[in-house]
């Protein structure tokens, strides 16, 4: 009896691997659970289940300076990447003027919106199956030989392929920092970080057009908008090689590489990554560079239709892989909760995507100012967009309670976009920062929030796929949204123009 206790309290005394599923989640919880679907707390049983030993009550293996330092690093690489989302918004006139290629300026956005929306589900089932720590650092290599092919690029069409590569290895640094979080955090202060991580996001996208304007109009060159990120890219490398901690999924040792790669759903992966090219092409290109009706366009669309549909055939049935490796994970939309975090996460990032790529074109159309000072008008909306973002994460740490910031932030940012289309050429300055501070403080109040509700929805070993899951939204909702966003402008001004200059060549325009 004796050395039976001695044996349990050994193994209760000896610390867990690290692995991908560290949330605790009780039987109500999970997400065939009708029940949790109707309850509005987060996993309100944790509090008893904390009594318990589990992974999540263990302290983190990383403490101190060393944390500090990996919680630093990790971040800069979600600040890099939101920063890179829309800092061309700025710089795009002046690489027009260098390379004189305005017929492909359209591409400098698609290019990178293709390589993140379409890849970001792939990227959830690569952490799923290797050790997060490695895949992050190749994600990061990815990104960084992006920014090198675009800041040295010689033509546009090096500038294009470059973004191409930084989306692709973006949108997987992204999904490995919400994963490296998940894994690395204690449960009841996960919220927090993530609302550090909102914060990142929020003031990355934000700043943008306000660094890329200031470049723009320095010595440095536009090009500097690029080579940002290898310098903070550089100086994180030996974080991310030595302090950051390795994270192995679970089946890290039952399994070779080429079972592994048997895991991943390299079909859907194709399918959802031609349908976004289309239909992002589409959208994009209609109107402006080809007419609604040509034959390109037309092409893209259908194409579009078509792989959507092979999509959702082949993801129904599961049709060159199986039911528990499918790209999508089908089954969450037999939960309405995960549901509404799918579009509530997609509305959120519409809420932020938006505004900062069309507000400074506002002021610099209608009221001529300078590209830097275009940028800077974003100031009220960047301070109300991080200190939302900042209060969630901490208030989801002390009261996980979800629904009030969700109807909140709906509220807000329905509130602060019919402002925003009541404005013209005489609205004052006064009243646009007020109507950008409401959607910025919409957008901040639920722009993480999917990522702490999902991860107790789901079932431990999912928490990299609800994670790939709310990522996809906060990417392909903005993806589509800009593509409307920029033909409704690009179309109505070309029309505009017309009315003014019927007589000027539509090359001219």
């Amino acid at each position: 009896m004796a050395s039976e206790m001695n044996s349990d309290l050994k193994e209760q005394q000896q610390p867990p691997a690290l692995d991908l599923s560290v949330i605790s989640v009780p039987t109500s919880e999970k997400i065939l659970s009708t029940r949790s679907e109707r309850n509005t707390e987060i996993d309100e049983s944790h509090s008893s289940s904390r009594s318990t030993s589990s992974p999540s009550d263990l302290p983190r293996s990383v403490t101190g300076a060393r944390w500090a330092l990996v919680v630093l690093s990790i971040l800069s690489s979600t600040f890099l990447f939101s920063l890179d989302n829309t800092i061309v918004a700025d710089v795009q006139p002046a690489i027009v003027r260098q390379f004189s290629s305005v017929d492909k300026l359209a591409w400098l956005p698609v290019a990178f919106l293709l390589g993140a929306s379409g890849t970001n589900l792939f990227w959830g089932q690569i952490y799923s199956q290797f050790d997060a720590k490695y895949v992050y650092i190749i994600c990061v290599i990815l990104f960084e030989i992006g920014s090198a092919t675009c800041g040295a690029a010689p033509n546009m069409d090096a500038l294009i392929v470059g973004r191409a590569i930084c989306g692709l290895g973006g949108a997987g640094m992204y999904s490995g920092v919400m994963v490296l979080l998940s894994v690395t955090t204690l449960e009841h202060e996960r919220p927090i970080y993530f609302g550090l991580c909102g914060l990142t996001w929020g003031t990355g996208t934000i700043l943008g057009p306000i660094l890329g304007g200031a470049f723009t109009v320095s010595s440095a060159t536009w090009r500097w908008a690029f080579y940002i990120n290898l310098v903070v890219g550089g100086i994180c490398s030996p974080i991310y090689l030595f302090l950051l901690p390795s994270a192995p999924p679970r089946n890290a040792g039952e399994s070779s590489l080429i079972g592994r790669l048997k895991n991943i759903d390299f079909i859907g992966t194709l399918l959802i990554c031609g349908c976004f090219a289309a239909g992002i092409m589409a959208v994009s290109f209609g109107g402006t560079v080809y007419t609604w009706n040509s034959g390109r366009i037309i092409g893209l669309f259908i194409s579009a239709g078509v792989l959507l549909l092979l999509f959702v055939i082949q993801q129904a049935w599961a049709i060159g892989t199986t039911k528990s490796r499918r790209l999508f994970p089908v089954h969450f939309l037999r939960s309405p909760i995960l549901v509404m975090m799918f579009f509530t996460t997609a509305s959120a990032s519409c809420a932020i995507f938006v505004p900062v790529y069309f507000i400074p074109l506002y002021f610099q159309f209608v009221r001529n100012d300078s590209a830097l000072h275009a940028g800077i008008q974003l100031l009220p909306y960047v301070v109300f967009n991080v200190t939302t973002a900042m209060l969630n994460g901490f208030s989801m740490s002390k009261r996980p309670y979800y629904m009030p910031w969700y109807v909140l932030a709906g509220s807000l940012c329905l509130i602060g976009s019919s402002l925003m289309y009541t404005v013209n050429e005489f609205t004052s300055a006064a009243n646009i920062w007020g109507y950008t501070i409401l959607l910025g403080a919409g957008g901040g109040a639920f722009v993480q929030l999917s990522f702490t509700v999902c991860q107790s929805k789901v079932e431990k070993h999912e928490v990299p796929v609800a994670i790939g899951y709310c990522t996809f939204a906060q990417l392909a909702g903005p993806a589509v949204a800009l593509c409307i966003a920029d033909a409704v402008f690009l179309n109505d001004s070309i029309a505009g123009i017309r009315k003014l200059a019927p007589s000027l060549p539509v090359g001219t325009i």
